[in-house]
């Protein structure tokens, strides 16, 4: 299997060219790099007016490896080909590196490129990234792929030390700037550039003590223009070494190639729609950083949240009055690592009578809201504090469970919140005391902890009686200012009390079954499948030309053709109630056919949009100007994947897809909406009238519209 690992962009706060000096004095040896031993020019190439400069060299490696191994490959020496192609005119390096040893059995490829920062003209850029493929190598297989990858890590590492060291060297010798390259006719004189680098030497900028304190070293300070320094954020299709830093933690490079990998497929299947760099990151941390599992969990739940429209829950729901009196828990101030902390005393909680008065599924409702309100308050602690805070700590009291709580309806809701929590907020849980756990404790814990993830086990810590009050208790996590009232502390907690829930207010089964399918049909999109020779298909009749039909729909399974018909009859008998001018007819059942098999495409009915292709997992919206009135039908076909269309290497996605395509079954999620031309505004904010569940973990798109081909399909980018 092909190994592959991608950088984050790598920002060196100097020019280019300087840039490029301390980068040539790694050759022909780096002490810094103690397997690099010697390289040799192969070949070199400069443009008359020495704006090209290409050099490609042999570089020689001793690669840190058993000594059995290297018996057995009967080598010493690992020798790499490594071409650069420096342009000082665009202002960029190029570098290309492959293996020459064992090309026949392992295959490494390496691209690594230098640019100008687009923001600041005085920064440097760096990237790289490369893949590893081995196809034979005596039966050590994964023990060279263990070897390669450490050891290409831990070049990664060291890949900004070595630079500065360099540009450290180049100070020391007088050396802070080095003039732009110009045409030769407009050359400056060698008295000029002598002139122009003692110059630049003397606005060398002296760091002051201060400075250092706050952590700014002379590469943050030195400069030569005054340009201010962009704002750190995340660019559209990469992410900056130290934004990870700043607002994602320390990661490893294989982490951080991992977010990398996946956000760049999010953004190609999910055109941009894709969540924030966090809650991508947790799910990968959920799954040991296997891109492939995590990305399955992933687009279950962003599937999961935009049907039933979780981004707007804060927003759009309010808890009934019930839960704000009886639910006891709520948000109190944060742990010593500027957690949110948030109390549940749920021992003082009648969940009995909660559930009898609001049924199961409102009390999930309030539990997504919770964990909705914990992601916004790490977000505003990750400012506050100046740190990457993800996840938060829970604080619940049990002095008060007794046996009244293993009702066993209760048990069953708090099963379903597990397991719902567990697959759409992983690793957002980063401690869970437990305080005043009393005897029926073990038992309720018993019931529980299979449905728990172990990483989730592992963060609970569990005090009986009094014992949070002592060494290795309360206060090793939670500064004593803050300890709530409740458990000997000084600080008033604002969490209900709880206690008993009316009888009066209890419902009956059947309102509290109307009540909870009334709470998750609550959703604009519609499911249906679409199968092998039976295609799915809504209606709409226009009466105004120029209307604007829009479509957001998601593939949860199997490869689907996306089509737009317009016909000047009616495909199927009106029903009994008429249609009316931008309303939708949308049949029932899961799976509608409206083309009759009679009618012949160019006869009958017309095609309107070039035909779309849409994988697995792709989130589509788009939206199309009508020409004429009639009646238009959308379509979704079950794609058939040639025969031909085989890869190289085969991939656990392409087994995958080869299953899906057997079982002749496709499954899409859609929402459509018609909108007057004058009310239409060409982006995302024409469906917000409609409440669309788009990802608010994305920020608002201010894109326009795109042509799709000829057409109007378009496809929206989120920023």
């Amino acid at each position: 299997m092909v190994q592959k690992y991608q950088s984050p962009v790598r920002v060196y706060k100097h020019p280019f060219e300087l840039i490029m000096a301390a980068y040539e004095r790694r050759f022909p040896t780096c002490p810094l790099i103690p397997m690099f031993m010697d390289s040799d020019t192969v070949s070199e190439f400069k443009s008359e007016d020495g704006a090209i400069h290409v050099i490609e060299r042999r570089c020689k490696l001793d690669i840190d490896a058993p000594r059995l191994l290297k018996k057995i490959a009967g080598v010493d020496y690992v020798y790499f080909v490594q071409k650069n192609s420096l342009n000082s005119r665009e202002r960029t390096l190029h570098i290309e590196a492959h293996n020459e040893t064992f090309a026949n059995r392992v295959i490494i490829k390496e691209h690594c490129c230098y640019t100008v920062h687009p923001e600041n003209d005085d920064w440097t850029c760096f990237e790289q990234s490369a893949s590893l493929d081995i196809k034979s190598f005596f039966g050590f297989e994964s023990t060279v792929e263990k070897i390669a990858m450490k050891q290409y890590t831990s070049n990664i590492k060291k890949g900004k030390e070595i630079i500065e060291y360099y540009l450290h060297q180049l100070e020391e010798e007088g050396i802070t700037f080095v003039p732009r390259w110009t045409p030769p006719s407009f050359a400056p004189s060698s008295e000029t550039s002598v002139s122009c680098r003692k110059q630049a030497a003397s606005l060398a900028v002296v760091v002051p003590d201060a400075a250092q304190k706050e952590g700014l070293g002379s590469e943050a300070l030195s400069t030569p223009s005054a340009a201010p320094e962009p704002v750190v954020g995340t660019p559209d299709d990469k992410l900056d070494a130290d934004y990870i830093k700043r607002y994602l933690g320390d990661l490893t490079p294989l982490q951080e190639s991992c977010l990398i990998r996946l956000r760049q497929w999010l953004q190609e299947t999910h055109k941009g729609k894709i969540p924030k760099d966090e809650h991508i990151l947790r799910f990968l941390r959920a799954r040991d950083f296997n891109i492939d599992k995590a990305r399955e969990i992933m687009c279950q739940s962003l599937t999961w949240r935009k049907q039933h429209q979780v981004d707007y829950i804060l927003d759009t729901w309010h808890p009934p009055q019930v839960l704000q009196d009886y639910y006891a828990g709520g948000w109190h101030h944060h742990d010593k690592d500027g957690r949110p902390l948030y109390v549940l005393r749920l021992g003082q909680m009648d969940t009995k009578g909660l559930v009898r008065a609001l049924g199961e599924e409102a009390l999930l409702r309030y539990v997504l809201s919770i964990n909705e309100e914990g992601l916004r308050r790490c977000e505003e602690n990750t400012k506050v504090f100046g740190r990457p805070i993800s996840s938060w700590t829970c604080l619940v009291d049990l002095e008060g469970l007794n046996m009244r709580h293993l009702w066993r309806p209760g048990v069953k809701a708090l099963l379903r919140i597990i397991e719902v929590v567990e697959a759409n907020y992983p690793e957002t849980l980063g401690r869970l005391l437990i305080l005043r756990a009393p005897r029926v404790f073990p038992v309720l814990w018993t019931l529980v902890s299979p449905f728990i993830d172990d990483n989730t086990r592992r963060k609970f810590l569990i005090y009986a009686g009094n014992d949070y009050q002592g060494p290795g208790g309360l206060l090793d996590y939670i500064d004593k200012e803050i300890i709530p009232d409740f458990l000997g502390g000084e600080c008033m907690c604002e969490v209900p009390e709880g206690g008993l829930v009316p009888k009066s207010l209890y419902r009956t089964a059947e309102e509290l079954e109307n009540e909870d399918l009334k709470l998750w049909t609550e959703t604009i999109y519609q499911s249906a499948s679409v199968f092998k020779g039976t295609p799915h298909e809504i209606l709409i009749q226009i009466v105004d030309a120029s209307s604007v039909i829009t479509w957001d729909f998601d593939v949860c399974k199997g490869d689907i053709v996306f089509n737009i018909y317009h016909s000047k009859r009616s495909p199927q008998p009106p029903k009994k109630d008429s249609l009316g001018a931008h309303s939708i007819t949308s049949p029932g059942g899961n799976n509608v056919q409206l083309i009759d098999r009679a009618w012949q495409l160019g006869r009958d009915y017309s095609m309107v949009e070039s035909p779309l292709i849409c994988k697995e997992g792709e989130s589509v919206q788009g939206s199309h100007v009508t020409r004429w009135p009639g009646f238009y039908i959308l379509q979704w076909k079950f794609h058939n994947m040639p025969a031909c269309a085989t890869t190289s290497l085969p991939r656990v996605d392409d087994v995958l897809a080869s299953l899906q395509v057997s079982s002749h079954k496709c499954k899409v999620m859609y929402y459509t909406e018609v909108i007057g031309s004058e009310d239409f505004r060409g982006s995302m904010t024409s469906l917000e009238s409609s409440h669309s569940g788009f990802s608010q973990l994305s920020a608002a798109t201010t894109s326009s519209s795109q042509s799709y081909s000829s057409s109007m399909i378009s496809r929206w980018r989120f920023c």
